[in-house]
């Protein structure tokens, strides 16, 4: 089992930046896909990026598109997602994973880390 410790959350204005970093092991890195997903308060958990081991393929969800960047440093074993233009509505706890294959269903991603919280104020 591998260990993902997702960091750079906190509190901005709205309309402001965060990058968000998640550190992983090369076991739970090297090879697969790498996500992030959020959950808000109350909320089901939601997809937001996800970024291929190969060729450095990337999804992001309409929600955040044109917004959040996600990027991996394969010899960091690490993946960032650089939140850009933050609203309010982008407030929850984010979430780190990894999978074998290219998917945005939670359900496929085997590891995650304890997560980080984003708060937005308006």
């Amino acid at each position: 089992q591998g260990q993902l410790v997702e960091s750079g959350g906190g509190w901005v204005q709205a309309g402001g930046s965060l990058r968000l970093s998640c550190a992983a092991s090369s076991r739970t890195f090297r090879g697969y896909s790498m996500g992030w997903f959020r959950q808000a308060p109350g909320k089901e958990r939601e997809f937001v990026a996800t970024i291929a081991w190969n060729a450095g393929t990337t999804y992001t969800a309409a929600s955040v598109k044109g917004r959040f960047t996600i990027s991996r440093d394969n010899a960091k074993y690490t993946v960032y997602l650089r939140m850009n233009s933050l609203k309010p509505e982008d407030t929850a706890v984010y979430y780190c994973a990894t999978a074998r294959g290219f998917s945005t269903e939670a359900g496929e991603y085997t590891y995650w880390g304890q997560g980080t919280r984003v708060t937005v104020s308006s």
